[in-house]
């Protein structure tokens, strides 16, 4: 038995807890077990038997009477004075805390401890044992006990609330939860440099974890620090209810959110297994290794396996932890990661959470999505006639990014709770940053779900253009998504192909994207003209730039002996890299004049054919007809040109008569 905290009442006087035999007759040496029956260890025969589940109890009349308001009752209800058997099966506290009652009503020591103070307190109020009865009665003693020890103590307060689990609603009614909430709420929000009792802490790397009997309640020394999360394995071991009132109350008193986002995950590792793992599986398959706690020494708790518990109920418990987890969650950004909040979120579809809970996670998630990675954003879909991952449910976690980045847009003067609070954690950057990160994102994960078969292109389509264009400054990734789904849908028709291309900007892709994409069988063949004309605008455009860059150069030849100089002054480790940067560079200007020329002799070719059909067509346009109607107009003209030199002639000269033609003649 634990000892170190626990005051005993051991020892009182015999007014206050100890029956003599003077009194009502009977010894007070002890109490004697035999199986499942318990019998007072004297010469007087027992004239009562209660029972309380399946414990059986000899005992006296007038020691019970003389205490048990609730006895009394049930004999003069029954008008039966020889009545000799009660059945007490809704007993809080069961056989283990009617024993201690009984001893205390036969004036036999108690010993009062954490671990069992609760459970006598609730049967001393439903025994009746108040101070109407006699003075210094168990209800009296009891209360003084939590009021005055335990609830001055940590570890007491930790370990009463724990033993309050199976005591509803006793315990509620008589504030023993509120109680002990709130005194370690109290204790959890002190300065950790005023600490001056033990705590458990994180647990132990040695195998055998340290009992109660051997921690003593002794002054952590001043040359250790305690750490903030102190409280986080002792507050751990509570059952969830209970978990949600001590976080209410540390709330209320004022601690920082991201300690409290802190205990949440350090809680929801301890009692969710599958949270931990790399993508939980189905809904069964905790089924056999969680829900049965033990105690192995200290506050540290065991899980052990049980698998006779049925699998609905594991699923049920599991299902009231997210619950209450999501509704605990503070309302501050950067309170949890991102990572946490999607594996609750993957944990909440899985076990048919509660659609508004799941909403408010969603939302919560958006808010952070920049601070995403992949594996967790891979989010199975657990209806089985849809796809293999839930893309509707990335859809809204971007729409809600979304509205998140707008509203934050619009108000840039309000002050975020973060800056209210003075908490300097992992602030989101420029708000387009935020987008690109987004946007990778996607992107990346589009080229995962792309591979499903039963990905629809509506649903590709919609999640590829959630995004403004504007957020995006290389479609590389949309280019791979989009490959990778032409890939596992080969019978896609052309006009879906097109529609699917839509997507990306041809613009926006790189050189090698674009030396990838102009081979690419699988697009249609308007992308790839687009893709070879945007191709041929970037290979000119640094054409244009190589040009005005060694123009620049040309005028900066002095300072080029200056640079020789600190490139000599450098490291070596430098040096090889500026000579290795400068050979990729040489390999880049190499390949696009190779680029240049064949785009040189492309264009000389087309120029060819382009003369060649010119040709062709002059060739069929003459006929034997068109060249005698040349001819006469030919004749025409030269009549015309005669005439008007003749009248131009001035009067008094005799027009030159035409040089004779000779006409040979055969004769």
């Amino acid at each position: 038995m634990w000892e170190s905290e626990s005051e005993s009442v051991r020892g009182r006087d015999q007014g206050n807890g100890v029956l003599g035999l003077n009194k009502h007759g009977v010894s007070n040496d002890g109490f004697e077990r035999r199986d499942q029956s318990w019998f007072v260890t004297t010469d007087i025969p027992s004239d009562i038997l209660v029972q309380v589940r399946d414990f059986s109890f000899h005992l006296h009349k007038h020691p019970l009477l003389s205490r048990c308001g609730k006895m009394n009752r049930i004999i003069y209800e029954s008008r039966d004075a020889d009545l000799d058997a009660i059945e007490l099966d809704d007993l809080p506290g069961g056989p283990d805390a009617f024993e201690l009652a009984a001893k205390f009503c036969y004036g036999i020591a108690v010993d009062l401890t954490a671990a069992n103070i609760s459970g006598l307190r609730c049967a001393a109020e439903y025994l009746e044992m108040t101070e109407d009865l006699e003075e210094g009665n168990l209800i009296f003693k009891t209360e003084a006990f939590l009021s005055y020890v335990v609830l001055s103590s940590w570890r007491d307060s930790i370990l009463v609330l724990k033993s309050c689990e199976h005591l509803s609603p006793w315990a509620e009614n008589l504030q023993i939860v509120r109680r002990c909430s709130e005194s370690i709420a109290w204790k959890a929000c002190t300065n950790p440099r005023s600490i001056r009792w033990a705590y458990t802490g994180k647990p132990s790397t040695s195998v055998s974890s340290p009992k109660w009997n051997e921690m003593k309640e002794s002054s952590p020394s001043r040359n250790h620090q305690v750490p903030p999360d102190w409280w986080f394995e002792d507050a751990s071991i509570l059952r969830i209810d209970h978990f949600v009132r001590v976080i209410t109350a540390i709330k209320v008193k004022g601690m920082r959110f991201e300690l409290i986002g802190a205990v949440i995950m350090h809680y929801a590792a301890k009692w969710l297994p599958d949270l931990v793992k790399e993508g939980a599986g189905d809904e069964g398959s905790n089924s056999g290794n969680s829900s049965v706690y033990s105690w192995k020494g200290g506050l540290h708790l065991v899980i052990a396996g049980n698998k006779e518990d049925p699998p609905n109920v594991l699923i049920r418990e599991q299902r009231t932890i997210i619950e209450s987890l999501i509704s605990i969650i503070p309302p501050q950004k950067d309170s949890v990661s991102c990572s946490f909040l999607l594996r609750l979120l993957r944990m909440a579809n899985m076990l048919k959470v509660s659609p508004a809970l799941v909403t408010e996670l969603e939302k919560r998630v958006g808010m952070q999505l920049e601070q995403a990675n992949l594996a967790d954003l891979l989010i199975p879909s657990y209806n089985k006639s849809e796809t293999l991952y839930d893309v509707d449910l990335i859809h809204r976690l971007l729409e809600h990014f979304l509205v998140q980045e707008q509203t934050e847009a619009s108000s840039p003067n309000r002050q975020s709770f973060s800056e209210k609070l003075g908490y300097e954690g992992p602030q989101r950057g420029t708000i387009p940053s935020a987008k690109m990160r987004v946007a990778k994102l996607v992107d990346s994960y589009l080229t995962e779900v792309s591979r499903d078969p039963k990905l629809s292109l509506t649903k590709f389509q919609v999640l590829a253009e959630a995004l403004p264009e504007s957020v995006r400054t290389c479609d590389d990734g949309l280019y791979r998504a989009v490959d990778s789904y032409l890939k596992a849908h080969p019978t896609l028709p052309e006009h879906e192909r097109k529609r699917l291309c839509r997507v990306m900007d041809c613009q926006k892709l790189s050189i090698d994207a674009c030396m990838h994409a102009a081979q690419n069988e699988r697009l249609p063949l308007r992308v790839v003209v687009q893709v070879l004309f945007s191709e041929q605008v970037k290979i000119s455009n640094a054409i244009s730039n190589n040009t005005l860059k060694e123009t620049a150069t040309s005028q900066y030849q002095p300072m080029v002996t200056t640079r020789k100089a600190l490139l000599e002054g450098t490291p070596q480790s430098f040096q090889e890299g500026w000579s290795t940067a400068k050979k990729d560079i040489n390999t880049l200007k190499f390949e696009l004049e190779s680029m240049k020329a064949k785009y040189l002799e492309l264009q000389h070719d087309m120029e060819t054919l382009q003369r060649q059909f010119d040709k062709m067509s002059k060739n069929k346009q003459t006929s034997a007809w068109s060249s005698g109607w040349k001819k006469l107009s030919k004749l025409t003209k030269m009549n015309n040109l005669e005439n008007v030199d003749i009248g131009n002639q001035p009067p008094g000269e005799q027009p030159r008569k035409a040089p004779r033609r000779w006409r040979n003649s055969i004769s």
